[in-house]
C-alpha cells in the first residue's frame, strides 16, 4: 500500500481498512530502517495513525503542518513522497531526520529542538489572517515539550491569535490533565466520537431554527454544555486560557482521529487536541521500553539489542565521575534537562535522588536554578547537550557570572555529531560562551582528563564549562605528551600544531608522520588560553586546528593573543558554514579533520612540498 503513497492526496481516497494497512507498513518500514541507520524510534511508531489522519483531514501543504522538535515526522515524510528514500535516512546525502523545508515542501521549518513550534505556527496563522486566507495550521506537540516555557508564552497569545490554529498535543509519556475515575473515561468516549459530533452538530441546526429563542437556545445549551464540564471535569489549563478543548483522545484509533480532526476544524478558535497515544506502539522492545528507544543508535530488529557502541562513554565516565564525587561531598547536586539517560546520570539520580534535579526540557530554568542552588551553598553541576545550551547564554550571563556563583555546566555532545545534522552540532559552544567574562571552558581529550577538569571544575567561583563529545575516548599513544597543568606539550620543532579534544589524535598523528620535526600543544583548558609564551619560544609558524565554529572561536583568540603578537604566523583549521547531517568519519573528513588533511596544512606551514 505504501508504495502507491505519492503524496498526501493519495491517502484520501483510501478506504478504512486500506488506511490501517498503510499504518501498518509504515510502522513496518521505520522499524526497519531506523534498526539499521538509528534515530528516533518510540515516538515516530506512537504517532503513526495520527500523521495518516492529519494528511486525510487537512488539505497539505496548503494548510501548514509544524512538527514541534521534528523528531516525530518519519510517516510525515513516507506520505509526502519521500517514502522511495526513506532507506536514506540520517546517511550522508540522504533525508533528514528532522523535517527541512529544503528536503519539501511539506516541511514548513528545519526544526530539531523543542518548544517552537506553537509560536512559529501563531506567526503562521496571524499571517494567514491578515492575507485573508482561511487555511489551517496545525502545531504537533509532544507533552515533554510543555515543558518548555517558551510554549507558555505563545499559548498566551493563542486566544488572539490561533482562530485557524489547530493544536494537537501528543500525550505519549505523561498526563497533562488529569483525568480520573470511570465518569471522565466515558465522557471522554463520547465527546470524541463520530455520533457526539453528529448530534452536537444536528441539534444546534434545529435549536438554531426556532423563532425568536433559538439562538438563546443554542447559547443556553452552550452553557450548559460548560457547566456541567467544569462540575465534573474542572477547567484545564488551555480552557482556562480561553482556547477550546478536545480530548483525550485515542491516538492511536484512526477512525477517531479522523473524527476529531473534522471536529477541530469546525471551531472558530485556537483549538487543543490532546490525544495519547503508545510510544513504540507495534514493537514489542520499544513498547516494553520507550525511553531506550527514544533516540537508538542501530540494533537488532529480532532482539532489539544494540549492535554498535562502546560500554564506557565520555558520558559514562561522567555519570561515573559525579558518583564518586557525591559520596565524597554532600553539597555536589545534579541537574538535567531531561536527559538523565543522556548525559550519564541515571545512575547518580538512583543513588542520591534528594541531590538530583530534572527540570524537564527547560534549558534556561536549568542554569537559573542551577545558580539558584549555588547561592544556596550547593555545588551545582548542569547537565546538558551542547546544542541545546544555546538557549542560556543569557541565564549563563546574568544569573551566573554577573553573580560570581560557582556552576558547573557540562555540555555532552560537543562537537561534531553524526546522525542528527545541522539543528543538533555541538560546534558553537566555544565562540558562544568565551565571550561572558570570567567564564573558564575545559575541553577534555581522555576520560581521565574528564574527570581531572570535572573535580577542578566543581565548587569554583564562576561560570566553569567542561565540554566532550558523544562516544568513547579516542585511542592514541598519550605517553607522548608532558602535561603542564592545563595543557600538555608533545616534541618540538619550529612548526607547531595547536588543538584540544578529540581532534588532537588526528593531529598527533599528522605531526608524528612528518619529515620534520613538529610540536603538539593539547590544550585542556581553552578559555581563557594558557600562557603558552615558553612553549612559542623558537616557533615560527603554528596550525590552530578547532573542532569548532572559526568565527569567534579559540583559534581567533590564540592568532590574536598569542601569535600575532610574537611575530608568529597562525593558519586556522576550523568550521565554517551549516554543517549536515551524515556519519561521524564523513563529517570528519568533510571538514578536514583527519591526519592526512592536518597532515598536507603542516607541509604547506613548513614550506614542504606535497606529492
Amino acid at each position: 500500500m505504501i508504495e502507491k503513497i505519492n503524496s498526501p492526496r493519495d491517502v484520501k481516497g483510501l478506504s478504512y481498512k486500506e488506511m490501517k494497512t498503510l499504518c501498518g507498513e509504515i510502522r513496518e518500514k521505520i522499524t526497519d530502517v531506523v534498526s539499521k541507520n538509528g534515530g528516533h524510534l518510540a515516538s515516530n511508531l506512537g504517532i503513526v495513525e495520527t500523521t495518516v489522519a492529519i494528511h486525510r483531514v487537512f488539505d497539505t501543504p496548503r494548510d501548514v503542518v509544524i512538527f514541534d522538535v521534528g523528531h516525530q515526522c518519519y510517516a510525515h515524510k513516507m506520505l509526502t513522497g519521500r517514502y522511495r528514500d526513506f532507506d536514506s535516512l540520517r546517511k550522508t546525502g540522504g533525508l533528514s531526520g528532522f523535517t527541512n523545508p529544503a528536503e519539501s515542501e511539506y516541511d514548513s521549518f528545519i526544526e530539531g529542538h523543542s518548544g517552537a513550534s506553537l509560536s512559529q505556527a501563531l506567526g503562521v496563522a496571524a499571517a494567514m489572517r491578515l492575507a485573508g486566507d482561511d487555511r489551517y495550521v496545525v502545531a504537533v506537540i509532544g507533552d515533554g515539550s510543555f515543558t518548555n516555557g517558551m510554549i507558555y508564552e505563545a499559548l498566551n497569545n493563542s486566544r488572539t491569535l490561533g482562530r485557524n490554529l489547530i493544536i494537537i498535543l501528543n500525550d505519549n509519556e505523561m498526563s497533562i490533565s488529569k483525568n480520573v475515575g470511570g465518569v471522565p473515561s466515558h465522557l471522554t468516549r463520547i465527546r470524541t466520537s463520530h455520533k457526539y459530533f453528529s448530534f452536537k452538530h444536528h441539534l444546534k441546526k434545529i435549536l438554531s431554527k426556532v423563532p425568536l429563542i433559538g439562538r438563546p437556545l443554542v447559547r443556553g445549551a452552550r452553557a450548559t454544555r460548560d457547566f456541567v464540564k467544569k462540575v465534573l471535569l474542572s477547567y484545564n489549563i488551555f480552557e482556562a486560557l480561553g482556547v477550546d478543548y478536545i480530548g483525550v483522545a485515542d491516538g492511536n484509533d484512526l477512525g477517531r482521529m479522523i473524527n476529531v480532526l473534522t471536529e477541530a476544524k469546525t471551531k472558530d478558535v485556537c483549538t487543543v487536541v490532546h490525544i495519547h497515544t503508545k510510544k513504540g506502539k507495534g514493537y514489542a522492545p520499544a513498547e516494553r521500553d520507550p525511553e531506550r528507544f527514544h533516540s537508538t543508535g542501530p540494533f537488532d530488529k529480532e532482539t532489539g539489542e544494540r549492535t554498535v557502541g562502546s560500554a564506557r562513554t565520555f558520558s559514562s565516565v561522567f555519570g561515573e565521575t559525579m558518583i564518586a564525587m557525591a559520596r565524597e561531598d554532600e553539597k555536589i547536586c545534579a541537574v538535567t534537562a531531561a536527559m538523565e539517560d543522556g548525559t550519564g546520570l541515571s545512575r547518580f539520580e538512583r543513588e542520591f535522588p534528594e541531590r538530583f534535579f530534572d527540570v524537564g526540557i527547560a534549558e534556561e530554568h536549568l542554569v537559573t536554578f542551577s545558580a539558584g542552588l549555588a547561592k544556596g551553598g550547593m555545588k551545582s553541576v548542569a547537565a546538558l547537550y551542547s546544542t541545546f545550551a544555546q538557549r542560556t547564554f543569557d541565564q549563563v550571563f546574568h544569573d551566573v557570572a554577573l553573580q560570581g556563583l560557582p556552576v558547573t555546566i557540562c555540555l555532552d555532545r560537543a562537537g561534531l555529531v553524526e546522525g542528527d545534522g545541522s539543528t543538533h552540532q555541538g560546534i558553537y559552544d566555544v565562540a558562544e560562551f568565551s565571550s561572558i567574562p570570567g567564564v573558564r571552558i575545559w575541553s577534555p581529550d581522555s576520560f581521565a582528563e574528564l574527570e581531572s577538569t570535572l573535580r577542578r571544575a566543581v565548587g569554583r567561583d564562576g561560570v566553569n564549562i567542561v565540554r566532550y563529545p558523544k562516544g568513547a575516548e579516542e585511542e592514541y599513544d598519550r605517553s607522548a605528551f608532558k602535561n603542564k597543568g592545563e595543557y600538555s606539550v608533545a616534541g618540538e620543532g619550529d612548526v607547531a600544531v595547536v588543538t584540544y579534544g578529540r581532534v588532537t589524535k588526528a593531529a598527533y598523528e599528522a605531526a608524528a608522520t612528518r619529515g620534520y620535526p613538529v610540536k603538539v600543544i593539547r590544550l585542556e583548558r581553552v578559555t581563557p588560553l594558557p600562557d603558552l609564551t615558553e612553549e612559542l619560544h623558537g616557533v615560527k609558524s603554528v596550525l590552530f586546528v578547532e573542532e569548532g565554529m572559526m568565527s569567534g572561536g579559540a583559534g581567533e583568540r590564540f592568532a590574536a593573543e598569542a601569535a600575532n603578537p610574537l611575530g608568529i604566523s597562525c593558519l586556522i583549521h576550523a568550521i565554517e558554514g551549516v554543517v549536515p547531517h551524515g556519519s561521524l568519519p564523513d563529517l570528519m573528513e568533510k571538514y578536514g579533520f583527519t591526519a592526512d588533511r592536518i597532515g598536507d596544512e603542516l607541509d604547506a606551514l613548513a614550506g614542504k612540498e606535497t606529492e
